[in-house]
């Protein structure tokens, strides 16, 4: 682990991490790196007493920072990164990207999104105890026009060895191409457009004894093509588009099953992983307008997020971007920049194209139906809002039966409200039963809203308001309830 104290970076070496990966002075001789492009620099290096972890890249060049590995493993690079004139709400502003570089071998795109420092994790594969080289480098065809710099501040890196318990989670994590789809842009298209953010990882135990699944997710800001926006509102509490990308079993020695690798194909296939490898991170490439990746890859552009977070038990999948808050400021910026928010008018909550996506209360349900639920008629559920000033009830799927949510999973919704409503403003939160198709009589029990909260004027979450338990049931003959109030 990495220990800061008085502004010094030490490395503890315990039984939770075998190593640390600190900014330490080196021989010349011992860190060549890539030659200096116009504009390289060599950060100073850092001794006992100093960390050299703020500095800024500018357009056309690179920064080197000198490290070194205490013992051999996977490696994360954490850095706060802001660009400014940046913004990715407008056209031509979206982002500047930094492509990140270990002893001359490319890892991973970071792509900056606005001026405002963002945190965030990459990986760096697998690194051998000793010294190395990371490099930064300002990729300008990658870039916005309007990005100039990138300011860089929290540099640290940690490398996690076999005895760390996350260490098969971080090895076997996939890295990331880019998508290259004519109808979206160029081969560097997700510098502007459905980027991903931020994977995780899910641990679960597998059919034989002591074999455990490892399953991969990503979060990418926005999906082109697949369920329309209002639809994702409704039913998934976002705009953004979240799949799993990639599994793999381990054997009770921690090594991988042969073929028993899989990843989510075009048309949310599950298929056998049959590409290539770095080290033992499999390959894959987002091929789809809906974010289904592809096991060929060939695209310049390539993302290698940290996958150390997981997703909490038997929580929603929007609990790691609740983790991750910033996510949401990027969600709502990329469908104000193509177009897909309806413009501002008193009757916005009653339509259901998307509005300014700080009207909306999002919400997390928690349910279970009885009886079958599936096929072409189903029941679902809808939330409701009242407000303190009147009677009308604001419903998440906006009267669109196949948009109320089927699934018993802990569900994201989001239900639109007058512009400028605040917490204070809302009266009661209801449940109301849909019918999909035929009525099958299926009775649903609700038993809780895990969090409730609106977004602030900087489009970040606000604190959870809404906390409710218990057992309320809809029925054919009773189908609406009141599940909080004032």
């Amino acid at each position: 682990m990495l220990v800061r104290r008085s502004g010094a970076l030490t490395a503890a070496v315990g039984a939770a991490s075998l190593a640390a990966l600190t900014c330490l002075a080196a021989p010349a001789s011992a860190l060549a790196g890539p030659a200096a492009q116009a504009g390289s620099a060599l950060a100073p290096t850092a001794g006992a007493d100093r960390q050299w972890s703020s500095f800024t890249v500018q357009r056309g060049g690179s920064v080197r920072v000198p490290v070194r590995a205490a013992a051999p493993g996977e490696a994360l690079l954490d850095l706060t990164v802001a660009a400014p004139g940046t913004d990715w709400a407008v056209s031509g502003k979206e982002s500047a990207v930094l492509s990140v570089y270990v002893d001359r071998r490319y890892e991973t795109d970071v792509v900056v999104t606005g001026d405002a420092p963002v945190a965030q994790q990459v990986a760096l594969g697998h690194l051998n105890r000793g010294p190395h080289l990371v490099e930064l480098r300002f990729t300008g065809e990658r870039s916005a026009p309007a990005a100039k710099r990138v300011d860089v501040s929290g540099f640290s890196l940690d490398v996690h060895g076999r005895s760390d318990t996350d260490y098969s989670a971080l090895r076997f994590a996939p890295i990331l191409h880019g998508r290259d789809l004519a109808a979206y842009g160029d081969a560097n298209q997700n510098a502007t457009t459905d980027t991903p953010l931020i994977a995780w990882h899910e641990s679960s135990s597998a059919a034989d004894p002591g074999h455990t699944r490892l399953t991969y997710s990503i979060i990418w800001s926005n999906e082109d093509g697949g369920t329309n926006t209002p639809a994702l509102m409704a039913r998934w509490g976002r705009t953004t588009d979240i799949e799993w990308i990639y599994a793999v079993e381990l054997d009770e020695n921690g090594e991988r099953v042969p073929g028993s690798d899989t990843y989510q194909a075009p048309n949310h296939q599950t298929l056998h992983f049959q590409g290539t490898y770095e080290g033992d991170h499999p390959q894959l490439q987002t091929c789809t307008s809906n974010n289904n990746v592809c096991d060929e890859v060939d695209n310049p552009m390539r993302f290698f997020p940290s996958a150390l977070q997981t997703r909490p038990a038997g929580k929603a999948r929007e609990a790691v971007m609740d983790a991750n808050p910033w996510t949401y400021l990027v969600m709502a910026k990329e469908m104000i920049r193509e177009g897909k928010i309806e413009p501002p008018a008193p009757g916005t909550p009653s339509t259901p194209e998307v509005s300014d996506q700080r009207n909306y209360l999002y919400a997390v349900v928690k349910k279970s139906t009885e009886g079958p639920n599936s096929g072409s008629s189903w029941v679902g559920v809808a939330l409701g809002v009242r407000l303190k000033s009147g009677d009308t009830v604001y419903l998440s799927h906006h009267e669109e039966p196949s948009w109320s949510l089927q699934r018993d999973d802990p569900a994201a919704t989001t239900v639109e409200l007058p512009a400028g409503t605040t917490q204070d403003d809302i009266a009661e939160i209801t449940a109301h039963r849909v019918v999909v198709g035929t009525d099958s009589g299926a009775t649903v029990h609700v038993t809780g809203i895990e969090r409730g909260f609106l977004l602030g004027r900087d489009y970040l979450p606000q604190p959870s308001f809404v906390s409710w338990s218990g057992d309320v049931t809809l029925t054919a003959a009773q189908p609406s309830a009141v599940l909080w109030s004032r």
